[in-house]
């Protein structure tokens, strides 16, 4: 092997190491993150558990960037239309967003239509999921990306789907927790 492959190669594989050289957000497989924190369904505010909610079946959970902009709108109005596919398929929802809980009391009755919770990613929520929004020179920008999951009974991510287009997100999670029907998950 000559110097100058050998530098090359020792290049890529540091580059593998460096923080946003390899995909953020968690693996498929990877046991996610519990947390709890503050939710609203329908303008009404309540304390959101991700263990708990597993207990009922799986969940989608759904980060976005920030409450009342276009895309994260167009997302909101997707999830609450397919709300009772979700259900059918044993399946629930919540998205979260750094906005906070008065944002998100507002957003859950405009946007969500009243049909499914939104919470509060803190920044440890974000940290823990591995979906910092980041700008083009790699700064913070203190939101989260728009990624969803896909998390069974059993902890487990199932999907992972991380895609700033809001368009194919319901569609993803949906075929996901229909592929999961009949499993122990």
């Amino acid at each position: 092997m000559t110097k100058s492959r050998l530098t090359m190669m020792l290049f890529g594989l540091s580059a593998l190491a460096l923080p946003g050289a390899l995909p953020a957000e968690l693996p498929q497989g990877a046991a996610a993150p519990d947390f709890t924190t503050q939710g609203a369904l329908a303008g009404k505010v309540f304390t959101y558990n991700l263990k708990a909610a597993l207990k009922k079946g799986p969940v989608v959970l759904y980060f976005y960037p920030k409450s009342f902009t276009q895309g994260c709108t167009i997302e909101a109005h997707a999830f609450a239309e397919a709300t009772k596919d979700f259900k059918a398929a044993g399946a629930t929802v919540i998205g979260l967003s750094a906005d906070t809980i008065e944002t998100q009391q507002e957003f859950s009755r405009k946007d969500c239509r009243d049909k499914f919770p939104v919470g509060v990613a803190s920044p440890a929520i974000i940290a823990a999921y591995d979906v910092h929004l980041k700008k083009p020179d790699g700064s913070a920008t203190g939101v989260s990306s728009r990624t969803s999951y896909v998390i069974g009974r059993d902890g487990k991510v199932k999907l992972v789907y991380s895609q700033m287009n809001p368009n194919e997100h319901v569609a993803r999670t949906l075929a996901a927790v229909k592929a999961l029907r009949g499993k122990h998950h």
